[in-house]
């Protein structure tokens, strides 16, 4: 796991700005703590900065092969789990390795088969190879987008980078935020490509993107794509198990220490007990962490989300695996430091607005990272099978619009309520999120025989597994590497995302429950307890007193008249919800104050400029 950065101009002397190169580079410290790296060509410049995870010594970055006819340079951030297995097979066609890192075996796998390697990779990745046989950069992305990864194309070349701050580093690059960005901001529907950053654009998943002097050209190497399941029920749930069997002990190959996120939901309990087993044969003990909030258990009230608090679950878990559990106890005192909350912006590089959601995440990780270097998550188990709420609902199932936002909760509701009334009209939402929704099920194809129902939940999935995975897996990633922390997510794994896709729903939910699949091939490494528990989201503190904070740091928000956020939000909205009483404010409302102090700090920390029609 690491942070890349690059600069290709071809009317240019790159050589000259090896200042520029380090320090697009060094925005990327936390994202590999390890080692760092620059390779400067004429019209190239590659920028790496590494978190060790597999052969420590040898895994360093810029990667170099020099050929005949040019040199050709790998910048790769992330980790290749079929590495071993393609490593024999380029050794069986006469590549000679020096390492054994990963990182060569992409390397020469590029060798060997071009921008096709892509196809043949299992893992999560994000990298860029300069070609200088024929003065080309090849960027490649997972197919999930698991790994984040940025291009900003300039008029001579490229930049790009792990995280937007890696090109806003160069000087050439603007810090302007056009409509189209605070749309998205608002909208939270996950436009394919969108940065925030006016002229800055995400390299999508499943993408090849190739640079030269004639231009940027794109390819794609994988695709959601509806097939023929012929499977029995049987067959299926056999066929889940032996795959998450192999994904979790594939994705636990690594030389340094490793753990599990354990929420206590079905999700991070399978991967637990998958784990727990298999480093039970090598004779390790594994290890797992959890978030909890100070009195949350024995003053938890449910709601819209969570019907239970998750620490009986984690013990009962805990008890049935024996791994090496910590509990990391958080306060509202130590969620609402300002402080906290700017290393979050600068970890997202946007005001995303979840609040203790996030700052709990990073001070979770932060804990971890201190006895681990490598987590397993059991992010996008509920998006693969079908485990949120809403899949559920009839009512959310037959709206036309993303379900995540039909659903009551806190990313529900009118999400634009705070900002001042002239900007909402400018910004249109709804004209917005129908043009968005529109585009999205245009883009999903089905078999010919599915009934419309089928059709119907295959569209909810695809949704989810294109949209939404893709913000919740950013979240995931930019927290955990702003500590140096790699946290991997199984149910990513490309053939299980594949085989259960195009399961049909009547076997996603043939038990009447969530994600029956997986309940029903976990069943043996899961405890009866959180195999019938019901879905509930990441832990959220019920703590009146984050609310009264919160409202502290908005009044002061409301001082500072000249700020540029007081030109964004609805100052009325905001000078209501500060007067409410903290224990009956709702959760989309405390999401709103968190949105408006997330706009307050990051006007601060980045100084954009907001770039609004007449």
């Amino acid at each position: 796991m690491c942070g890349i950065a690059g600069w290709v101009a071809y009317d240019s002397d790159l050589t000259t700005r090896q200042d520029i190169a380090s320090e697009m580079t060094a925005t990327m410290a936390c994202r590999g703590p390890d080692d760092s790296g620059t390779w400067i060509r004429t019209h190239v410049a590659l920028g790496h900065r590494r978190l060790a995870i597999i052969d420590l010594p040898g895994g360093r970055q810029p990667m170099v092969f020099s050929t005949p006819h040019g040199e050709v340079s790998l910048v790769y951030s992330g980790e290749t789990y079929n590495y071993v297995e393609l490593r024999d097979e380029l050794t069986g066609k006469g590549h000679k390795f020096l390492t054994d890192s990963d990182t060569e075996v992409v390397l020469h796998a590029y060798l060997e088969w071009g921008a096709g390697l892509a196809e043949r990779l299992n893992g999560m990745y994000a990298f860029a190879v300069w070609d200088g046989r024929d003065s080309k950069l090849v960027m490649v992305r997972d197919r999930l987008g698991i790994k984040p990864f940025y291009y900003y194309p300039t008029p001579d070349g490229v930049l790009f980078g792990s995280e937007p701050k890696a090109i806003l580093a160069n000087p050439a690059v603007p810090r302007v935020v056009d409509m189209d960005g605070l749309r998205e901001l608002v909208a939270f529907a996950q436009t394919p490509r969108w940065a925030l950053w006016k002229g800055m654009y995400e390299v999508e998943p499943g993408k090849v993107l190739t640079v030269s002097r004639a231009g940027i050209q794109e390819r794609t190497y994988w695709r959601l794509e509806p097939k023929p399941h012929k499977d029995s029920l049987e067959t299926t749930i056999d066929t889940v198990r032996e795959l998450m069997t192999d994904i979790v002990h594939r994705q636990l190959v690594a030389d340094v220490p490793r753990c599990v996120l354990l929420s206590g939901g079905l999700d991070s309990s399978a991967v637990t007990g998958l784990a727990a087993g298999h480093l039970a044969v090598q004779g390790e003990q594994l290890r797992t962490f959890s978030v909890d909030f100070v009195g949350r258990e024995e003053s938890f009230k449910a709601d819209e989300a969570r019907d239970t608090p998750d620490t009986p679950f984690i013990r009962d878990v805990v008890d049935m695996v024996n791994p090496q559990h910590k509990f990391v106890t958080l306060s509202s005192k130590a969620l609402t430091d300002p402080s906290l909350r700017r290393k979050v912006i600068a970890a997202r590089d946007m005001p995303i607005g979840f609040g203790e959601m996030d700052t709990s995440l990073y001070l979770l990780f932060e804990a971890i990272r201190a006895e681990s270097t490598v987590a397993l998550s059991g992010e996008s188990a509920d998006e693969v099978f079908g485990g949120y709420r809403w899949f559920h609902d009839p009512e959310v199932v037959r709206t036309d619009n993303f379900p995540w936002l039909v659903y009551q909760s806190a990313m529900s509701g009118d999400r634009a309520a705070l900002m001042c009334p002239h900007l909402r009209d400018q910004l249109d939402i709804p004209t917005y999120m129908a043009d968005q929704y529109s585009a999205a099920v245009a883009s999903v194809d089905h078999l010919p025989d599915d009934s419309e129902f089928e059709r119907r939940m295959r569209t909810i999935s695809y949704l989810h597994l294109t949209r939404f995975v893709r913000m919740m897996l950013d979240r995931k990633d930019r927290v955990s590497m702003a500590v140096g922390l790699e946290v991997r997510v199984p149910f990513c794994d490309h053939r299980l995302v594949e085989y259960v896709y195009n399961a049909p729903w009547s076997m996603k939910a043939f038990d009447g429950r969530e994600k029956s699949l997986l309940r029903h091939a976990t069943s043996h490494v899961v405890p009866p307890s959180v195999q019938q528990r019901l879905k509930a989201s990441y832990p959220s503190t019920q703590d009146p007193g984050y609310n009264a904070e919160l409202q502290q740091q908005a009044k002061e928000v409301l001082a500072d008249r000249d700020h540029l956020v007081m030109s964004l939000i609805d100052w009325d909205w905001l000078t209501e919800v500060v007067q409410l009483d903290p224990a009956t404010i709702p959760s989309n409302v405390r999401r709103g104050i968190d949105r408006i102090l997330d706009l307050y700090h990051w006007a601060d920390m980045y100084n954009p400029s907001i770039e609004r029609p007449d």
